[in-house]
This record gives C-alpha cells, sequence and structure tokens, in this order.
C-alpha cells in the first residue's frame, strides 16, 4: 500500500502564468517531472548530487513548501499544510540551548495531561536512544551525537506517522555516524512509522533503506527507484548489495570511485 505518491512534481524559482516545466529556463528550474510512490511503514533514502534539490523536495511533501505544479498526496489526500503528526528533523542542530535534553525530549510529550505519565515516557524514550543519564545535561554539555539522539528521541515521543530526516548525521564523526545508524534501523523495527531520509553517504543508504531514490542534478528527475529486500544487519560485501552499490555510484557519475 503506497503511503506517499508523488506525481509529476515540478518547482521552479519563478513559477505560475500556467507555464509547465518545459517552459521555464533550466536555471530556473529545481524539480522536473519527479514521481514516485512510498509504501507505509518503509524506510526510503534520497541520494543525489549537492545542491540537487533533495530538501526542497522533503519540504514539499512535508507541507512545508509548495510545487509550482504536480502533485504530492499523503493515505490518497493532497498535501496542502505540514502536519503535526509529520515530524521533521533537520540538518541543523534543532535543540533549544537554553533547555535540558529532558526537557527538550519533553517538549515532543506536551500532549501527555499526566505529569507522571509524561515524566515516564521522556525517560523511556531517552533510555532508547542510549542517553538516559544524561537527561539533565544541557545541548552544549553532550556530544555531537547525543543530540541528534536527542532530537531523534524528541521526534519519537510524538509518535510521527512519518518521520523526515534531512542528512542528520552529516556532521557527526564516523564512528557516531555507524552507531546512530545502528540506532535507526533498530528504531525503524520498533516503530510503524514511515521514514524519508536525506543522505549523501550511499553505504548509509544501502545499510538503512527499503528503497533508494536517486536523484539526478538539476534540473532534478527520479534516475532510479531501488528496492532493497535485505535482511538487517546487512553485509555491503555481499555481491548483491556490491551491485546494486555500484549501480548508484554509476549514476551519480562516480566513475572513479568503483
Amino acid at each position: 500500500m503506497s503511503k506517499i505518491e508523488v506525481k509529476s512534481l515540478y518547482k521552479a524559482y519563478v513559477a505560475g502564468n500556467g507555464r509547465g516545466p518545459e517552459q521555464c529556463a533550466k536555471d530556473q528550474l529545481i524539480l522536473k517531472d519527479v514521481s514516485f510512490e512510498v509504501k507505509e511503514r518503509s524506510f526510503t533514502c534520497f541520494v543525489g548530487p549537492s545542491g540537487c534539490g533533495k530538501s526542497t523536495l522533503l519540504r514539499i511533501i512535508a507541507g512545508f513548501d509548495s510545487p509550482s505544479g504536480g502533485a504530492v498526496l499523503v493515505d490518497g489526500r493532497p498535501v496542502e499544510r505540514p502536519s503535526s503528526k509529520h515530524i521533521f528533523v533537520f540538518q541543523e542542530d534543532g535543540l533549544f540551548p537554553w533547555m535540558t535534553a529532558y526537557e527538550n525530549v519533553a517538549i515532543g510529550a506536551r500532549w501527555i495531561e499526566d505529569k507522571k505519565e509524561r515524566h515516564e515516557q521522556v525517560m523511556e524514550y531517552l533510555e532508547l536512544v542510549g542517553i538516559d543519564g544524561f537527561e539533565n545535561h544541557y545541548p552544549h554539555e553532550l556530544s555531537g551525537g547525543m543530540r541528534r539522539r536527542a532530537e531523534v528521541a524528541r521526534a519519537l515521543i510524538t509518535n510521527p506517522d512519518l518521520l523526515f530526516m534531512d542528512e542528520p548525521f552529516s556532521a557527526l564523526d564516523f564512528m557516531t555516524r555507524m552507531h546512530m545508524r545502528e540506532e535507526m534501523v533498530n528504531v525503524h523495527a520498533m516503530f510503524d512509522t514511515t521514514i524519508l531520509f536525506i543522505t549523501h553517504d550511499i553505504d548509509e543508504a544501502l545499510q538503512l533503506g527499503d528503497q533508494i531514490i536517486v536523484l539526478s542534478e538539476r534540473p532534478t528527475e527520479v534516475k532510479a527507484d531501488i528496492t532493497l529486500d535485505f535482511p538487517h544487519p546487512r553485509d555491503l560485501g555481499s555481491e548483491p548489495l556490491a551491485k546494486i552499490r555500484r549501480e548508484v555510484y554509476f549514476l551519480m557519475g562516480l566513475h572513479a570511485a568503483l
């Protein structure tokens, strides 16, 4: 069952006047005739060149931006505005610096009226992402990985129907990124939520995704829509995954890396 349907989507800097993408100047066009579907409860990764419009695409699906044409449907209904059930984790650090980790996560649980239940939920989610014991620390007292974990906990405690993640691990060191990938695999296994995840790291997409959507340079189109039906944890050295890895590198023009 399709959770998200993106149909002939285009986005231009100069829109209107009834013009379609074929009538826009190339430097005005960001997205050109982008179409794909995302299954319910899937983990979909988007990869593509820098500046190709991945973040713009995600913002349109989330309702933070409007397309110049085409359609985005979630559960069969057009997306017209952001939803409280659709949570966005941005690339930039999103914790409030004047609040502790506990207080930041508790913002996502403000819908729970009973104070004892709210406290138990916050502590449960802090433990889930592995930062229990640091709940009274402020963001500047936490490592980059801990801050990311706190943001993930704040997103998950809202019980989101859709979770959007825009390069959430890009600023982390290699080892922390590896740990966060493991955390996300576990989180996705535990929660019935659909995740849309932008990354520049092809190996990250191969390790996390049920689906990889490869985007072209601007004006952006879908170059490939790849299904990954492999159990976790994944061995990227296995021939089936290595073959897909080579395909994605080739599609992105990274021939020297093959």
